[in-house]
């Protein structure tokens, strides 16, 4: 069948076209996408090319989909999975699959989310990366990718027990978490799970360069919301802070952090980050820096008596995955606070390839038409011309200015998908 997507040729060139898929085999799956969240890590793939390792170094001649934050329904199954998978119910994909490089928006011809249809593979589907999902809506499946990323890079991190050599995993409770660079779109996500995982934390401290950033944090995650729950909750900029170090240690009166999470990889702010980190404090690269050769300054006189510890993580487990979404039908986190900007299928290149350069938090696109990438912030200013843009703005006043169903089912409507 023909079908219409973005797929990568090389560094730096992708291409929206149309393109023929293959017919499915008795084992695997013909899926739907209606949308897809542009991630960072796209960015840098596509600033690789065949250099990235997780990309195949022939895509000049078998280019690869992109993308792989996407959500839809099931179009087709192969007889393999009849009786598991029905035609129209909604699917989630784990993209980080177990055991293997290779992952949908970076290794398969015709597997990946920046695509109206996409084959998923029986190997994949055999390891359990296909789950089902009751919910309503395709957004915030889309963005629960990110989401279970950064659950993640919680469970990621590890303390030490008291007068053994057990270690144990996850963020410690009724702890100090500090999120460096945290108020981009992946931090307020990790803000907003900092405020609902289960071994919540006594106080969060978020640190950003932009007020503007800040405002929006302040907006979407409120220090009020956070006191609700029994958390203090500190947004700070570092920019007008003498000394960053002093003054993020003083918060915690001289404690320090039991967890770090560097959310920009900048040199400086992972080694503000290892400076202060408290006794048995750990330290997580989260943001995945696109130089192979990124080192910064680390105090290893710290890890040799107070037991502060540095790690990084990518992705996450199927668990993480299962968490996420779970917290996510409870209403317990609400992952638009990381989408600012949403649009069609024939945005997705030249969002992808300035990602950095466009302001804001996630870019949420539909694959199913065409739509120029507009920000949330803009629909009034647009509505005043055209009456879609007013009922979308209309919808998303009714929610804190947020993306939402009822604004997700107006666009679907508009477009007859």
């Amino acid at each position: 069948m023909k079908v219409k997507g973005v797929r990568m040729y090389g560094a730096k060139d992708l291409r929206l076209e149309e393109f023929e898929i293959p017919e499915i085999k008795e084992n695997e799956i013909l899926l739907k996408v209606m949308s897809d969240s542009i991630c960072m890590s796209t960015w840098k793939e596509t600033k690789l090319g065949s250099g990235h390792i997780r990309v195949p170094d022939n895509i000049d001649t078998n280019p690869v989909i992109i993308g792989h934050e996407f959500s839809g329904t099931i179009a087709k199954v192969g007889n393999k999975w009849a009786d598991e998978y029905k035609v129209g119910e909604r699917f989630v994909v784990l993209p980080g699959i177990p055991d293997q490089m290779g992952a949908p928006g970076y290794s398969y011809e015709y597997f990946g989310g920046a695509v109206t249809y996409c084959i998923i593979p029986n190997d994949v589907i055999e390891k359990n990366c296909l789950l089902h999902y009751d919910g309503n809506s395709y957004y915030e499946v889309s963005v629960s990718e990110p989401m279970y990323c950064i659950i993640g890079g919680y469970n990621s991190n590890y303390h030490t027990v008291s007068d053994s050599y057990e270690h144990f995993s996850g963020a410690k409770a009724d702890g100090n978490i500090a999120i460096l660079g945290g108020c981009g779109p992946m931090g307020l996500g990790a803000i907003s799970y900092a405020l609902a995982m289960e071994n919540r934390p006594k106080r969060v401290v978020v640190t950003e360069v932009s007020e503007e950033r800040i405002a929006r944090a302040r907006e979407v995650l409120p220090e009020e919301e956070a006191k609700e729950k029994g958390i203090e909750l500190f947004y700070v900029n570092t920019a007008n802070m003498e000394n960053p170090q002093e003054e993020l240690l003083k918060i915690t009166e001289g404690e320090g952090y039991d967890d770090v999470f560097i959310y920009a990889p900048i040199k400086g702010v992972a080694e503000l980050g290892n400076e202060i980190l408290g006794f048995d404090g750990c330290m997580n690269l989260f943001a995945g820096p696109a130089n192979s050769d990124f080192k910064a300054m680390m105090n290893l006189y710290d890890s040799h008596y107070t037991k502060t510890k540095i790690i990084g993580s990518s992705g996450g487990l199927l668990s993480d995955l299962q968490e996420a979404l779970n917290l996510i039908a409870a209403k317990k986190v609400n992952p638009a606070v990381m989408i600012t900007h949403v649009g069609g299928i024939d945005a997705i290149v030249s969002t992808t390839l300035n990602l950095p350069e466009i302001p804001g938090g996630k870019k949420l696109t539909y694959t199913q038409f065409d739509m120029p990438l507009t920000a949330i912030e803009d629909f009034r200013e647009l509505g005043k011309t055209d009456p879609l843009f007013e009922k979308l703005a209309d919808a998303c006043d009714r929610h804190k200015g947020l993306w939402n169903k009822e604004a997700e089912d107006i666009l679907l409507e508009h477009f007859e998908v």
